[in-house]
């Protein structure tokens, strides 16, 4: 007989590390799994195949327990038994940045060739929604295809194609990026568990087979037909061969194999030769369906998380990875090792149940921990990079103002020009332990240490206004690789003061001096806490005023923004508004019925807490009763499983006081207002947003996202029901008119929505306070009330034009990357001092990411245009160049790229939407 229908049988595992149970429970289970897939496919050999999902951590999860048998799964995985690869882990594609998507790729890649083969699949079973640049992310990795679970709706009415944007009639389709990338995309439209525990009883199987045969040819474009045997946590169907052989018999019409991804895209690819697909392009994110089960919210739940996560990864990619390439360059070390633990320890945070928020409260605790740890490996590398680079540094040019004189360096990691303000600490003055001296006189000989007379100068000797807090007697250490640990006693002071135009990608040197006499006699009088004080930025108390911008605060803590260069003027910012929330750390649900509360009209405390040449603040601070809770029907909903959009609970009439300081700063330079929440949370099951009408006409907005200015529509599908269109956001979202635009970027809120209000309002989420995880079944949560002190912060940039023509893009993008200060010493150096290791300029471009291959030692730069126009990317170095190249994603050496007569100078098309990755080679 003619098989007519092929049905590819792939066992797998769909393993979240931590879930619904902690980390270690469900290790357990993991190595219980594998030690029975072990088992199984040496006692039988026609259990053929398994997908360890897509993932290389399950590897060393294993093996941490088991590693007595790393040989023997080492070897299934060479015999092709044994699929791993191509990620670290399974990543939240939303929530984790461009380049952490990178490093899992790169890491998952390099622990998958240590044991064999790297499966090549793009594998995204549950990821909660897709970013727009996955395809071209694919590609560069080689990777030809995606398989996915959520963002795409399947009609499936006759198997018609679709010519809808958004929808496939298939679960096979062709996923297109934004630069015109295309992989093949696998819909699981009946799950990644349509083929979970395959009956081998004959009757079983029959019911079994003839229900999920229907279900699959319902979306199926061609004969082959794929059922995922396997589901969360699964375990190992043993008995699989002899399922497969009773379907056999009850289908001899059809063929059924136990099979693997890759036989899986290779038949499906011959199926369609000559048969066209529909084409689903951009962001997967489920807009064309109600919207209750986007799972969008987990943007927002237990906040803390995601801020904590995009200060570790602005530290390591935007920081230390870049520091480290300077430091290696002038004899200092860029430690590998150390920066695959640091992502490791990172990325193990970045599954879509622990990133997300959405699990129980033991393995978000654990969560922090893990944050910590990177985070503090990384200010290890910080550390070690900067005091390569200061020794590095030529600061002799302030030798003439004597021995005292204190240099420091300011680094400016991110790819554009800088200036802002930054704090530094210094030594004034330090004596060793070591040198004999009592305590008693240490001491008395560091409070003697004369503070006074003295001046900040840039590195040609202009006096830098500035503020010096006495930081009194301190304690520190040096930590030397040849000597015991060396103690001391100081005389600490911090300064605070604006860098101005530091260098991309580099450095300027100041010091802390004696001015020379001819200088100081011109200062006599001067209050000596602010060097260089002159005009303020304060006026009349609510008042905050640059050359650009002017910021007047309202009685109820509201404030208005006037952008002078275009007149535009933004007013009733920064109320807050607050709602019930009876929903789950998935999704928000808002009482029915409910009024949203705001600090509209509510008189707040306003005070100038900062009045410096350099950058002003204003505190307002509200106190606002709200309700304490829902009330009790919330609880009973929640025991008897009832779906959150058919909840009828309220909120509580018992009522707190929920206290909330905002402060508002401003920067002599600066083209944006800084504003940072506060919050003293004692209310449970609520929201709260910071509003800011931008009062512009447009139909839609653009927000940062993988590699890409998303553009969504502001108004939801026709199909949309939710009454939230709540939306995710990496760095900043933007609404923006004909001639003026109004940018509102973030550190680690990820959750924003455009109102519906007729003014366009920009709404961003602080906090939300849930009680349960929500999802199959009760698991309460109460640390996810996010109780206690919170803090939120966010940059408010007016700009004529566009996002990108404006620059408004490049300062939001900078807003995520900390300045990075150190004391230095006067000595002679190889680096001046200003100094950047590399200029570039591209109109529509946008700098990712400075690191050094591993196996080559050459340097990678890499950017992304930020719209669908083509631009020139133009690159030169100090550097001694021997050639540039054309890279990828995984950083495989391309093409020789043509230089201009300056070995040292390169010119570059970067197309629209284009990733783009440059390797320099060192001669």
């Amino acid at each position: 007989m003619t098989k007519q229908q092929t049905a590819h049988i792939i066992s797998h595992t769909h393993w979240d590390r931590e879930w619904y149970l902690p980390y270690e429970r469900h290790h357990l289970r993991l190595i219980r799994l594998v030690d029975s897939l072990l088992d199984t496919l040496e006692q039988n050999p026609d259990f053929r195949s398994f997908f360890f999902d897509g993932q290389t951590i399950i590897i060393e999860d294993y093996l941490q327990v088991r590693p007595e048998n790393r040989e023997r799964l080492e070897r299934h995985i060479r015999e092709g038994r044994i699929y791993i690869g191509p990620w670290y882990i399974l990543q939240d594609a939303f929530l984790t940045s461009p380049e952490a998507n990178v490093r899992n790729l790169q890491i998952g890649h390099k622990d998958a060739g240590v044991y064999g083969e790297v499966s090549k699949i793009g594998y995204f079973p549950d990821t909660f929604g897709l970013t727009g640049q996955i395809p071209q992310l694919m590609v560069q990795a080689g990777i030809t295809n995606a398989f996915f679970g959520r963002g795409v709706k399947p009609t499936g009415f006759n198997n018609t194609v679709s010519s809808d944007g958004y929808e496939s009639s298939f679960s096979e389709l062709v996923w297109e990026g934004p630069d015109g990338s295309q992989v093949l995309g696998i819909l699981f439209a009946n799950w990644y568990s349509n083929g979970n525990e395959i009956p081998a009883g004959l009757e079983e199987a029959k019911s079994f087979w003839e229900r999920k045969l229907a279900d699959a040819k319902q979306y199926a474009a061609t004969d082959q037909l794929l059922f995922m045997n396997g589901c969360d946590h699964q375990p190992l169907q043993t008995d699989l061969p002899e399922a497969i052989r009773t379907a056999e018999q009850l289908h001899p019409e059809i063929s059924f194999v136990h099979s693997n991804f890759a036989d899986y895209i290779k038949a499906v690819q011959n199926s369609l030769a000559g048969r066209s697909l529909s084409t689903v392009k951009g962001e997967l994110r489920s807009q064309r369906t109600d919207g209750w089960g986007t799972l969008v919210n987990t943007a927002s739940a237990r906040v803390y998380l995601k801020q904590l996560n995009q200060r570790g990864q602005a530290l390591l990619e935007k920081v230390a990875e870049p520091l480290a390439v300077i430091a290696k360059l002038h004899g200092g070390e860029y430690p590998h090792h150390l920066f695959t633990y640091a992502w490791k320890t990172l990325m193990q945070n970045h599954p879509h149940d622990s990133i997300c928020g959405c699990s129980v409260d033991e393995v978000h605790r654990e969560m922090v921990t893990r944050f910590d740890k990177s985070y503090h490996t990384a200010e290890g590398i910080v550390a070690d990079s900067m005091q390569a680079i200061t020794a590095a540094v030529d600061t002799s040019g302030f030798a003439a103002y004597g021995e005292a004189a204190i240099p420091l360096v300011v680094t400016n990691t991110s790819g554009w020009s800088r200036t802002g303000t930054v704090s530094v600490e210094l030594d004034a003055a330090r004596l060793y332990l070591r040198d004999g001296h009592t305590l008693e006189e240490t001491a008395r000989r560091m409070k003697a240490v004369d503070l006074g007379g003295r001046i900040l100068i840039d590195e040609q000797g202009n006096e830098i206004p500035c503020t010096v807090q006495d930081l009194g007697l301190s304690f520190g250490y040096d930590l030397p690789d040849d000597r015991f640990r060396q103690p001391y006693s100081c005389r600490k002071v911090q300064l605070t003061f604006e860098a101005a135009a530091v260098p991309a990608l580099g450095l300027r040197t100041y010091a802390w001096v004696h001015p020379l006499a001819e200088a100081a006699a011109g200062r006599s009088g001067q209050d000596p806490a602010v060097a260089g004080a002159s005009a303020t930025l304060v006026h009349g108390g609510r008042i905050l005023e640059n050359a650009t911008l002017r910021v007047e605060v309202m009685a109820d803590g509201s404030f208005t923004l006037e952008h002078k260069p275009s007149g535009r003027v933004y007013r009733d910012l920064g109320v807050y508004e607050n709602t019930g929330d009876i929903g789950n750390e998935y999704m928000y649900r808002q009482p029915a019925g409910e009024v949203p509360l705001t600090t509209r009209g509510l008189t707040a405390a306003v005070s100038v807490i900062e009045d410096t040449p350099y950058r002003a603040s204003v505190e307002i601070v509200h106190e606002w009763e709200i309700p304490a809770s829902a009330d009790a029907m919330l609880e009973e909903e929640q025991r008897a499983l009832v779906y959150y959009p058919e909840r009828q609970a309220q909120r509580s009439s018992e009522t707190v006081l929920l206290k909330l300081r905002t402060v508002l700063r401003l920067e002599r330079s600066g083209q944006g207002l800084e504003v940072k929440s506060y919050i003293d949370n004692t209310a449970k099951d609520h929201r709260l947003r910071m509003l800011f009408p931008t009062d512009l006409e447009a139909a839609s907005h653009r927000v940062d996202s993988m590699f890409e200015l998303a553009e969504r529509p502001n108004e939801p599908a026709p199909e949309w029901l939710n009454p939230s269109n709540a939306q995710h956001q990496q760095c900043f979202v933007d609404v923006s008119g004909e001639q003026a635009g109004l940018t509102a970027a973030n550190l680690g809120l990820h959750e924003y929505e455009i109102l519906r209000d007729g003014r366009n309002t920009i709404a961003v989420t602080l906090l939300r306070s849930v009680g349960e995880m929500g999802d199959w079944g009760w698991f309460p949560t109460p640390e996810a009330q996010c109780l206690g002190e919170q803090t939120a912060e966010m940059l408010l940039i007016p700009h004529h034009g566009d996002v990108v023509a404006s620059g408004a893009a490049a300062m939001a993008y900078q807003f995520q990357i900390p300045w990075t200060c150190s004391q230095a010493e006067l000595h002679a150096g190889t680096i001046p001092a200003v100094y950047s290791l590399a200029r570039w300029s591209g109109n529509n471009a946008a700098f990712s990411s400075l690191k050094l291959n591993e196996d080559s030692g050459d340097l990678l730069l890499r950017w992304f245009n930020m719209t669908g126009e083509s631009s020139i990317l133009e690159l030169d170095t100090p550097l001694p160049v021997a050639a540039f190249y054309t890279s990828n994603v995984l950083e495989a050496e391309g093409e020789l790229l043509e230089t201009d007569r300056d070995a040292a100078a390169l010119k570059l098309q970067l197309g629209g939407h284009e990733i783009t990755t440059v390797g320099i080679r060192l001669g």
